[in-house]
C-alpha cells in the first residue's frame, strides 16, 4: 500500500457551517481562506459537497460546486478538487465530462471527477430534477449509465455511449483534459450488488462514508473484489477512499466542547461510530485501523470547518503518523 492520502471538506454553507458571517462575499472568501491553508499545509485535495438547498431545510447559503471550484483552482497552487459527490441527476453526463475537462485544465491538471446516484428527494422536488422522484432502482441504473458516458469522454475527444437514459453520438470533449491517462473517475455509494459492480467497471476510485468500523470496509471492499474479479478489473488499480466528520482538539475537554453542539440525544460512542472523534493520539489509532483494513485516502469534514486550529493540528498530529 502506499502513502496514505488525506483530503478536506470545505464549509460551503450546506451543513450550515457560514451561518456565522451574511456577506456572501465574506462567506465565500472563509470558504477560499480554508482551501488556502489545506494547500499550505500539504493535504492531497479539497472538495465541496453537490447539493443545492442547506440540509437543516432553512434558506441559508450554499454554493454551488462545481462553479465553487471553478474559482478555488485559481486560489489554490496543488491541492487537487472534488466533488464528494456529484449528483447524477443535476447535470448530464455529456457536459459534466465538459465541465470536469475545463476544471482539470484551469487547475494544471487537479481534478478529480466525483460521482454518484443522487439522494436527497427534497432537492429533485425543489428543482424540478427527474419528476417524479426516481426509484432507487432506476436512479442506479442511470448512475451506470453515466458513468459509462464520462469514462468515454475523459478517454477519447469523440465518443459514442447508447443508454436507456443516457446517451452520447460522436460527441466531442476537447481537450479531455489535462491528467494523462485522464481524469480519475470517483463513484460514491456502499451499494453490494450495483454500486460497487459500477464502480468495478468504470471508477479509478470508490468512496465509502460515514463508518469508523474496520469491519465494514473490509466486507465493501472483499465485495468490490469479487466484482472486479467478475468484469476482469485489477482490484489494486482502484483508489480506496473514505469521507467522514471529525471532531478533535488537542485535550479531550476541547474535542467535548467541539461536539456538543452535536450530540442531539446521543452519547460520545454513537457520534464515534460515524464519525471520527478524539484527541490527536486517539485519531491517529482511529485511522490506523481504517488503514490495517485496506483504505488508502480520507476526506474529511472537520467541525467547525472555519477554524482553522483544527485543521492545523490535524495536519501536524495526525497526518504524519500515518505517513
Amino acid at each position: 500500500m502506499g502513502k496514505i492520502r488525506w483530503g478536506v471538506v470545505l464549509p460551503q454553507g450546506w451543513r450550515s457551517d457560514l451561518t456565522h458571517l451574511s456577506d456572501p462575499v465574506a462567506q465565500f472568501e472563509a470558504m477560499v481562506q480554508v482551501a488556502r491553508e489545506a494547500d499550505e499545509l500539504g493535504f492531497d485535495s479539497v472538495w465541496l459537497y453537490d447539493h443545492l438547498q442547506a440540509v437543516s431545510g432553512s434558506a441559508e447559503t450554499t454554493f454551488e460546486c462545481w462553479t465553487s471550484l471553478a474559482a478555488i483552482a485559481r486560489e489554490t497552487r496543488r491541492v487537487r478538487l472534488g466533488q464528494i459527490v456529484t449528483c447524477n441527476s443535476f447535470r448530464n453526463p455529456a457536459l459534466l465530462a465538459k465541465m470536469a475537462a475545463t476544471l482539470d485544465a484551469a487547475s494544471g491538471g487537479r481534478a478529480f471527477l466525483g460521482l454518484g446516484a443522487g439522494w436527497d428527494q427534497r432537492e429533485y422536488d425543489a428543482y424540478g430534477f427527474d419528476q417524479p422522484y426516481p426509484s432507487t432502482g432506476e436512479r442506479l441504473t442511470r448512475l451506470d449509465e453515466a458513468a459509462a458516458v464520462v469514462t468515454a469522454m475523459l478517454r477519447e475527444p469523440v465518443a459514442t455511449v447508447e443508454g436507456r437514459y443516457h446517451r452520447v453520438r460522436a460527441a466531442q470533449n476537447v481537450p479531455t483534459g489535462v491528467q494523462r491517462p485522464h481524469i480519475p473517475l470517483l463513484i460514491g455509494g456502499s451499494g453490494e450488488k450495483r454500486t460497487l459492480r459500477t464502480v468495478a467497471r468504470y471508477a479509478d476510485a470508490c468512496n465509502l462514508t460515514d463508518h469508523t468500523d474496520p469491519a465494514f470496509y473490509r466486507h465493501k471492499l472483499d465485495v468490490l473484489a469479487g466484482h472486479c474479479a467478475d468484469v476482469g478489473r485489477d482490484y489494486d488499480s482502484i483508489l480506496k477512499t473514505a469521507s467522514f466528520s471529525v471532531f478533535t482538539g488537542a485535550t479531550d475537554a476541547e474535542v467535548t466542547a467541539r461536539l456538543a453542539p452535536h450530540l442531539r440525544g446521543r452519547d460520545r460512542a454513537e457520534v464515534a461510530a460515524g464519525s471520527a472523534v478524539g484527541t490527536p493520539a486517539e485519531l491517529v489509532e482511529v485511522f490506523g485501523r481504517l488503514v490495517e483494513a485496506g483504505m488508502e485516502y480520507f476526506i474529511l469534514y472537520l467541525h467547525e470547518p472555519t477554524d482553522l486550529a483544527a485543521l492545523r493540528l490535524f495536519a501536524r498530529e495526525v497526518v504524519p503518523q500515518l505517513g
